[in-house]
């Protein structure tokens, strides 16, 4: 005998009829998958869960895979110190992140004129940005990923444009003041908001999601950790504005804001990362999307 198909809107009884449907049992479990929800048991369409991710899980996602491409993963052996070093970006990424300003600022020592208070300010940028380029054609050349060199060399052409076109030396910094201040702004509020950068980004590294937010514990260590990072970036502008504003006296103290710009650089930075990479390590454990934290 040919056993027939279930009806649409029904279910058949073991011999293909009855006059009663076979109840299903909303509250069975598969024991294969104890966590999952049977498939319309006693929902209905308006009740099931969106299935787009919500923004803050999008903008997490990104951010920990924007730290996965850095070098930093918590899955991995590494040490601290491989992890800074890996971020950095090693040898090559120091070398273009401090050399372009470091040539400009050197160039612009160089070229300064006490006695009239001036220096070659044309010849300072175009020896900054043709490094700037050096290290991107290199990238190009070797076939090596250029996206940091490339930023780099960009940031680098509009800060020069903009000294140029105003013909004042410490303008060459305002593109800094404003990544400062957008970065810091950006950790404070999300401390304010109650969704801390560092646990979004620790939690998606460590495959959790947002469920550390019900950790209390760790929702204080990445309020902290994210104050930490918005105090860093703050520091800077506390301490180059006041050289920017005062350089119109004088443009002895544009070099004074160059040497402190690569002071509070990477000086400050891998500090800072190492010091959020051993605490966030130690607080979140890398666990299965939708463990409880």
């Amino acid at each position: 005998m040919t056993e027939q198909p279930p009806l649409s809107g029904g279910s058949t009884g073991p011999q293909g009829s009855s006059d009663e449907p076979v109840a299903h049992d909303a509250s069975a479990v598969d024991p294969a998958n104890p966590h999952e929800t049977p498939a319309g048991a006693g929902v209905t369409p308006d009740e099931l869960p969106a299935t787009a991710a919500s923004a803050s899980e999008v903008f997490g996602e990104a951010l920990a895979q924007a730290a996965r491409r850095a070098g930093i993963d918590p899955k991995g052996e590494q040490d601290a110190g491989r992890m800074v070093w890996a971020s950095i970006g090693g040898v090559r990424g120091i070398l273009e992140a401090v050399v372009p300003s470091l040539v400009f600022v050197v160039a612009y020592t160089l070229s300064y004129s006490p006695s009239t208070g001036e220096a070659n300010l044309p010849l300072s940028l175009a020896l900054s940005v043709g490094i700037a380029a050096i290290f991107t054609l290199a990238r190009l050349i070797a076939r090596s990923a250029p996206s940091s060199a490339i930023a780099g060399l960009v940031g680098t052409l509009v800060a020069a444009a903009l000294a140029l076109f105003t013909g004042r030396g410490e303008d060459n910094f305002v593109l800094g003041f404003f990544t400062n201040g957008a970065y810091g702004s950006a950790f404070l509020i999300s401390v304010m908001v109650g969704w801390p950068l560092i646990g979004l980004i620790a939690g998606f590294l460590t495959n959790v999601g947002t469920t550390w937010r019900q950790d209390r514990r760790q929702r204080r260590i990445s309020a902290w950790l994210s104050l930490m990072w918005a105090g860093l970036f703050f520091l800077r502008l506390a301490v180059q504005l006041p050289l920017y504003f005062a350089s119109n006296a004088d443009a002895s103290n544009v070099i004074a804001l160059g040497y402190a710009k690569l002071a509070m650089g990477i000086p400050l930075f891998a500090p800072a990362l190492v010091v959020t990479y051993l605490v966030a390590r130690s607080v979140f454990r890398v666990g299965e999307r939708g463990a409880s934290a």
